[in-house]
């Protein structure tokens, strides 16, 4: 690719910011676009290096009159939501998911004759998709700062981009699309891209669903089908019917894990809408398929369930539709809180499915091959991947929440205080209670509402079919007796439904002690009888970065994989890594592809949990096209990482590994936890202090309200680093390891060597290159200068952004590159081409910042909004929130 940004997508940003142009100047009048313009020249030719201009911008913005301060703020946030619709249209017309190296991202079909070439038969890829269980999990963590209503307006404006460059030859087209794109950006910019309210948990699990009602509902086949047709070039056969090698599992409405908001009523509601809502897409479905199979050729098995119909298929489907609609009635009357008798309803898979096959067989066996490989296998692949509920829902609680149900339960029966037990005498009391016949929880036991609350989300397991639900996750688990106690009370109040259960390890030193914890609980005949052969076991990203550094982190987690594959096979167990990762690089973020690649081998192995969060979620699987290819990219890399794992860490790389990460840890904590002036210039410099007043998530900003970072969740920690452009948390550390390396005798010829050979340490490395190419401490340094005046915290801030300055030279020379972004040309022109619409806005925040501190935080609601705006915008400009 050429180093300007392809044709089509330049015209598509001009195409759009020209329409945007024009709506602001029919609202506020040309003078106001001029305005505009006059802001962004002076940020443009500030980029270029141009210190007079940087200082007419910041003075322009100073100058400007109370009354334009917001719509100028909204103008910059407008245009950058409208540039990142222009690239997910380029990304989508040229299969370009992901911000990568050229090249890094093969398709399927070059895999699949790669793996054969390497020596694997074409049955062994055939059973190797079959078999594999990768789950992608729809999270609500509040990183999605832009409303739904302005995501469907933006969505109707990539379908008339595509209408636009479709009509060459149908000009009427063509301007027909140009008319409803005025349209549409009119609408948006006539819409307050601020929610007024934070969204509740079931707001947050519909707007899963409608991710899957507008984009993976045709995706899903779609995905399908090209697999199908590789498979049959490949080895002369199809996938398996009832194979899905990607599902969809959900957090939204089950993660309770510090959000009060979400309880048992909130979890058994939005199990409700995925059922309502998945039947109000069957019937769509089924609708369709009773137009379509209009045949009267049939094999037996179908004649004897119908009888000598002239139909019958349509039939069959007659018969399914009534069922499907009596669900539908029976789901909407249950969320209504109302008791109906529908008639029989559809409660599992395979009541859906079992119809639909023996249709699909009919057609097979009367020659009508075609037909049955057409609309009605689309369905079927459907059924095999959503099943009757959408997704499956996960339910995830902190592990003290269990530990108070018990330390008040043994209390309550005389038995002790579980909380002052060691780990052996929790763990002989649980196994004792797990082998006991007879029921521990009193009837009528008058509990706290903490411990009630704990227990009505068990009740609500015990009301679902097993395929509704997911995985049982434990936060903040560092002990066998945190899985135990789970087990338990699923025993006790989860009735006849067993979900696996998964400790979540999430701090440094729970990573490096979680093989030791999986290796106890494994060693227990009681917890072996629940679990069987499978045990699945979910790394933390997001915390364990916060709390060592995002170097240290990743090294930890690495070896934590490692481990845990090590014990596993040594019981014969079958593991599952689930990935708690965030959008961002300090949050584990970054291409799926190049991360899944660079996990130790062995630790894929065909089967993957991993979380896809916020912002991401649409970034990747909003649109057909996108979410297409998004899933061939997780199939590959699986598939690659099972059939061509990586090469095992030569041990010297090992050792330069673990001197690295101790150095960066070091470092990282040297600053974030032993230097006093850290958390004041933290709260100074960011806009921190105001977070709470976007309302982006139903969930907590902080897990208590006092105290310094390590109360603060990840999320905004790395929100408010990103919002002034530092990004402290994915590198703070590394400079300081990399220099000492890079000065040592044979330092940079292994650091070089390891970057080639090793995908783990290159994909990191790849990783803080992009962060470092986002980052800017010449807008970190202006924050500091408006929002900071205590001496002792300057100084720090200098002392940083010499940090940053050293870890770039030091990245640099290890990528022997002479700037950033070298070989990923279209990420450094992204970053280019949205720079001068985002420097006015960080210009513009710090300013609002300073008027909201002046005014102790009573500034106008216009300036609170304007406030709020710079934030969506420059969340929108960098592509990533927390």
């Amino acid at each position: 690719m050429s180093h300007d940004l392809h044709e089509s997508l330049r015209d598509n940003v001009r195409i759009l910011g020209d329409s945007l142009g024009r709506t602001i100047a029919d609202d506020l009048g040309q003078s106001f676009v001029n305005k505009i313009e006059a802001i962004r020249a002076h940020a443009k030719q500030g980029r270029q290096g141009d210190s007079l201009h940087q200082r007419e911008l910041i003075d322009y913005l100073r100058k400007l009159p109370e009354q334009d301060l917001l719509p100028v703020t909204r103008a910059f946030n407008q245009f950058l939501n409208l540039a990142n619709i222009a690239e997910q249209h380029y990304r989508a017309r040229f299969r370009r998911v992901e911000d990568y190296k050229p090249g890094s991202q093969p398709m399927l079909g070059e895999l699949l004759a790669r793996a054969e070439k390497a020596g694997n038969s074409p049955r062994t890829l055939v059973e190797t998709l079959a078999s594999m269980r990768v789950e992608l999990v729809l999270t609500a963590h509040p990183t999605e700062v832009i409303r739904r209503t302005l995501i469907q307006k933006y969505d109707a404006i990539d379908d008339c981009l595509t209408a636009i460059e479709g009509s060459d030859d149908y000009p009427e087209r063509g301007a027909r699309a140009q008319g409803r794109l005025e349209e549409l950006i009119s609408q948006a910019w006539h819409t307050d891209e601020i929610r007024h309210e934070r969204p509740t948990p079931v707001d947050e699990a519909k707007w899963g669903f409608a991710v899957i009602e507008n984009s993976l509902w045709q995706a899903v086949p779609d995905f399908h089908r090209d697999l199908d047709n590789l498979l049959l070039e490949t080895a002369g056969e199809r996938l398996p019917l009832d194979a899905a090698p990607i599902r969809y599992a959900s957090w939204m409405g089950g993660d309770r894990d510090g959000n009060p908001n979400v309880t048992a009523k909130v979890t058994r509601e939005v199990l409700l809408l995925g059922r309502w809502m998945a039947a109000d897409l069957y019937l769509r479905d089924l609708e369709q398929l009773k137009i379509e199979l209009s045949m009267w050729k049939a094999n037996s098995a179908l004649r004897a369930d119908v009888g000598e119909v002239a139909e019958p298929y349509r039939e069959l489907l007659k018969r399914l539709l009534v069922r499907v609609e009596a669900t539908r009635e029976w789901a909407k009357a249950q969320l209504d809180g109302q008791r109906i008798d529908p008639g029989p309803i559809i409660e599992t898979r395979d009541q859906l499915y079992a119809p639909l096959l023996t249709c699909y067989r009919s057609l097979c066996d009367v020659g009508l091959d075609t037909i049955a490989n057409g609309a009605l296998l689309d369905t079927l692949r459907r059924v095999a991947v959503f099943g009757v509920t959408l997704t499956k829902l996960d339910l995830r609680q902190e592990g003290s929440r269990h530990a108070q149900v018990m330390e008040e339960l043994t209390a309550t029966l005389g038995l002790g205080h579980y909380g002052d037990w060691n780990e052996t005498q929790r763990q002989e009391f649980l196994l004792a209670e797990l082998a006991s016949q007879r029921p521990l929880i009193p009837r009528r036991w008058e509990c706290s509402a903490e411990t009630r609350e704990v227990l009505d989300t068990f009740r609500v397991i015990a009301q679902e079919h097993q395929e509704a639900l997911g995985t049982y996750i434990i936060s903040m688990a560092a002990q066998p007796s945190d899985v135990l106690a789970v087990a338990l009370l699923m025993k006790e109040v989860g009735g006849q439904v067993k979900l696996p259960i998964a400790p979540l390890f999430e701090t440094l030193n729970d990573l490096d002690h979680a093989a030791e914890v999986i290796d106890q609980l494994l060693a227990l005949p009681g917890y072996r009888a629940l679990a069987g052969d499978r045990q699945e076991v979910m790394i933390g990203y997001s915390d364990s970065a916060k709390d060592a550094g995002q170097l240290a982190a990743a090294w930890a987690q690495y070896r934590a994989q490692e481990s845990l594959v090590n014990v596993c096979e040594k019981h014969a167990v079958d593991l599952t890594l689930f990935h708690g990762r965030g959008g961002t690089v300090g949050r584990g973020g970054g291409p799926a592809h190049a991360a899944i690649l660079s996990q130790p081998p062995g630790s894929v192995n065909g089967s993957l949990r991993v979380t896809e969060q916020g912002e991401m979620i649409r970034f990747k699987f909003g649109q057909p096209d996108i979410a297409l290819r998004s899933m061939e990219i997780y199939a590959c890399a699986v598939l690659e990482a099972t059939l061509l794992p990586p090469p095992e860490p030569e041990p010297h790389w090992r050792e330069e590994m673990h001197r690295l990460a101790e150095v960066a840890h070091s470092a990282y904590v040297g600053v974030v936890r032993e230097n006093p002036d850290f958390v004041p210039y933290f709260r100074a410099v960011t806009p921190e202090g105001v977070l709470g007043r976007l309302p982006l998530g139903s969930r907590p900003t902080k897990r208590r309200q006092d105290g310094g970072v390590e109360t603060l969740r990840a999320i905004p920690w790395i929100f408010a680093w990103t919002q002034i452009r530092l990004m402290l948390p994915a590198w703070l550390g590394s400079g300081e390891a990399f220099a000492r390396r890079l000065e040592e005798p044979g330092g940079r010829e292994v650091l070089r060597e390891m970057r080639i050979q090793w995908p783990f340490f290159g994909t990191y490395l790849d990783m803080l290159e992009m962060l470092l190419a986002k980052a800017d401490v010449a807008i970190a340094g202006y924050y500091e200068y408006r929002l900071v005046d205590e001496p002792s915290l300057k100084a720090l801030g200098q002392k940083l952004r010499d940090r940053f300055g050293r870890l770039e030279e030091g990245v640099l020379d290890i990528l022997q590159q002479e700037e950033l972004l070298e070989n990923t040309p279209l990420i450094r022109q992204a970053i280019d081409v949205r720079n001068p619409y985002i420097d006015p806005l960080h210009g513009l925040q710090a300013e609002l910042l300073q008027r909201n501190r002046d005014a102790d935080g009573a500034i106008s609601a216009d300036l609170s909004r304007a406030l709020m705006v710079t934030m969506a915008g420059i969340a929108a400009g960098l592509r990533n929130t927390g």
